[in-house]
């Protein structure tokens, strides 16, 4: 997504002359008898403007003008297409902050665990570590009003601890330990927002960077991470894009750079308004050669899809997975001053090859998000060839392999959704949180003796989850009104071991720990390790 300078448009056009509308306003007659409003009739805006004021003078109950013109403003937008929108002042720095890269906080990743509100841990650098909060701390009140056991929700944590830069919160803390509350006061400050998931050595030669987000931060989060791979000889790399949803266009480009020599078409983006811009390698890339695997799935989207294409139409990499979303729209955000903003759709993007890739949208916004539920039941993220491609839009690649457009970006080496050792069992403890609260639990009594490992690997090689501790959260899953199912449990059981495991590790190593431990099952990286031997 673009963020150039603001332009007017229609819709912009018809937002301000719906706001004028209602407060300004021209000739509004209505005769009573026949129940009819005179407008001009050939002044469309006009007539639009006078149903909005007619509304809001006569409707049966009060409206209230603003929400009127939001709610308009709302409804036009959704019925361009799927990825226009509006968003209110409200919303708008929620939505900016992960693309931004930072937000202004305490600087805390935490979890409410039993109606407390648990710290995972304290973001080095950040304001609250500085003041000497710790993983395992509980935070009990905010400004002496009490915060746990009141049924408080992430939403109101946010609420409560973010605020401006230089700003105070005093927090009370419990500690492990510890008899009395501990009381920290700590000065808010910019919090970064990382978008690089995780970086590691696979093994001696392969290694792997997942990317969550394209952000203003993600190209050097991007670049960091490879000098450390290389420092450590990496030779061959994994780039995880799966679930990344996309983000800035500019930042896909910069990273896929570091890929194509000079002169490889990237992508190019062309409008009704915008002519074609073309976006071109233009420098000495740091892995221009050496293998190169793209991991997508149905949640890579947008700028995501906009690397992926450049990578597979190239003939740079291979791409493996499942079939990608299919969101080749690109926005441009206006604000206006009220502090409200619109991301309209200028233009769509098309890979290298000419291909755009943008699934369709004429049957409305529920049929447009429930295609990747009925890719689910049509059986395509089982079987490749369940996939849908259009014959009518093939391309060729330098090389001569065909790609398809019309619907995401389709993979060089197709993966399969991994269903082994799902149950309602495992369905049940997973999403009603029980497996994150145990293993938040197991590492907080254990810290000490978790921390006495010498590192990851050291840790990784020796602690396993024993049948004593997994009786214990077949226990507790039990106290908390998970139906128990000795069938279900045991097809479950090394599924959740592994999650268990993989929780504990973040708890202590973060996102690093995690994603080695949970990727020990991946299929669709072991395929990609594979593929590169």
């Amino acid at each position: 997504m673009n963020r150039p300078k603001f332009y007017v448009y229609l819709p912009i056009v018809i937002a301000l002359v719906l706001i004028l509308g209602i407060f300004i306003g021209t000739t509004f007659n209505l005769n009573n008898s026949q129940g009819t409003i005179s407008v001009d009739a050939g002044n469309k805006y006009n007539k639009i403007e006078e149903i909005l004021r007619y509304v809001q003078q006569e409707y049966v109950d009060t409206i209230s003008p603003d929400k009127l013109v939001e709610k308009t403003i709302v409804s036009m937008l959704q019925n361009l297409d799927p990825h226009s929108t509006y968003i209110t002042a409200e919303e708008l720095q929620a939505t900016n902050e992960p693309l931004k890269g930072n937000f202004e906080g305490v600087g805390i990743e935490f979890n409410i665990v039993e109606d407390t509100i648990c710290i995972i841990a304290a973001i080095p650098g950040g304001p609250a570590e500085a003041v000497g909060v710790q993983a395992g701390d509980k935070i009990i009140k905010v400004e002496d009003k009490k915060v746990a056991g009141v049924k408080i929700t992430n939403k109101g944590v946010m609420e409560k601890l973010k605020g401006k830069g230089r700003t105070k919160v005093k927090v009370s803390i419990l500690r492990r330990g510890k008899a009395q509350l501990l009381d920290f006061t700590i000065t808010r400050g910019i919090i970064p927002i990382y978008s690089i998931d995780a970086s590691y050595m696979v093994n001696s030669k392969i290694g792997y960077i997942k990317i969550s987000r394209f952000a203003a931060t993600t190209y050097d989060e991007y670049m960091n991470a490879f000098n450390k791979l290389r420092k450590q000889g990496m030779e061959q790399l994994v780039i995880d894009l799966r679930g990344n949803g996309g983000g800035y266009l500019n930042t896909a480009v910069d990273i896929a750079d570091e890929f194509l020599s000079d002169g490889k078409e990237i992508v190019y983006t062309q409008g009704k308004a915008r002519p074609r811009k073309s976006y071109k390698a233009s420098r000495k890339g740091s892995f221009e050669n050496g293998k190169l695997t793209v991991l997508i799935d149905d949640g890579s989207a947008s700028a995501s899809e906009i690397l992926a294409g450049a990578i597979q139409d190239n003939d740079r990499g291979t791409i493996i997975g499942r079939r990608s979303f299919g969101k080749g729209l690109v926005q441009e955000q206006s604000e206006f001053s009220d502090g409200s903003a619109m991301r309209l759709t200028i233009a769509r993007y098309y890979t290298p090859t000419g291909r755009c890739i943008q699934k369709p949208y004429t049957d409305g916004l529920d049929a447009y998000y429930e295609e990747e539920y009925k890719r689910y039941k049509s059986g395509e993220l089982e079987n490749a060839d369940s996939m849908k491609v259009s014959s009518s839009l093939k391309f060729k690649t330098p090389a001569g392999k065909i790609v398809y457009g019309g619907g995401g970006i389709s993979p060089d080496v197709f993966v399969p959704l991994d269903t082994a050792g799902r149950t309602h069992f495992l369905s049940e403890v997973v999403y009603s949180g029980l497996v994150n609260e145990f293993a938040f639990g197991y590492a907080d009594r254990n810290r000490k003796k978790l921390k006495a490992f010498k590192s990851f690997d050291d840790f990784n090689k020796s602690f396993t989850i024993t049948p004593e501790i997994f009786n214990d959260f077949v226990s507790i899953a039990q106290k908390n009104k998970a139906v128990k199912n000795d069938k279900q449990i045991k097809i479950s059981e090394e599924i959740i071991e592994t999650q268990l495991k993989a929780l504990i590790a973040r708890n202590i190593w973060n996102n690093e720990g995690y994603y080695q431990v949970i990727q020990s099952r991946d299929n669709v990286l072991r395929k990609a390790v594979e593929s590169m031997k």
